[in-house]
């Protein structure tokens, strides 16, 4: 063979190859690559006693503004984020002490702590986004968003009737379990912080 044949057929096949990985790093190339993680950490388990006697549902609109030096739209970024939240007040009754005293046929209930904030459950709706030229959202933007829109629904809720409600209710509660106590012939005692309740 000729040294022109043997460099034609040498180039070709070079030409051949490169044709071959260059399809196969288009196609790869082309094709939308996802990875998917998902990891589930279990730090702490533990039995909780809580009893949620009021639930109040919230809608806010949060408003938020962060800008460089001036207030000019290059250098702002906004936000405008409806908070849609559900509030669960009750009380934790860890704290609850229950004693039975069987000869006496007599249950005493103590420690009954305050009505506080057991969950907040929140949705955002970002409806209006607007970034300057030099100021755009980064993570802890949205992080920070998310927090001030939980802190203001908390807010709102301990501003609320919610805990009264939920003292109406844990009255309510008492009275059915002293109704029940006494069906079978025993006595409920409710011991307040001050003093003794009957």
């Amino acid at each position: 063979m000729s040294k022109k044949i043997i460099f034609i057929l040498i180039a070709f096949l070079l030409l051949a190859g490169a044709s071959f990985y260059g399809w196969q790093y288009y196609q790869n190339w082309k094709t939308i690559k996802t990875e998917e993680e998902a990891r589930v950490l279990v730090e702490k388990i533990k039995t909780v006693s809580k009893l949620i006697t009021v639930e109040g549902s919230f809608s806010e609109i949060y408003d938020y503004k962060d800008y460089w030096g001036y207030d000019l739209s290059p250098f702002r970024k906004k936000a405008l984020v409806r908070v849609n939240a559900k509030v669960s007040v009750g009380y934790d009754l860890n704290q609850m002490k229950v004693e039975a005293f069987p000869t006496e046929k007599r249950i005493v209930i103590s420690n009954l702590p305050d009505p506080e904030i057991l969950s907040i459950d929140h949705d955002l709706d970002y409806y209006d986004l607007s970034e300057g030229t030099f100021n755009s959202f980064s993570t802890e933007d949205y992080n920070k968003i998310n927090t001030n829109a939980k802190a203001e629904i908390e807010k709102k809720a301990l501003e609320s009737d919610l805990f009264l409600v939920a003292e109406e209710q844990s009255d309510n509660m008492l009275e059915m379990i002293g109704v029940m106590v006494e069906s079978i012939g025993w006595e409920l005692e409710y011991r307040e912080r001050e003093g003794l309740v009957d």
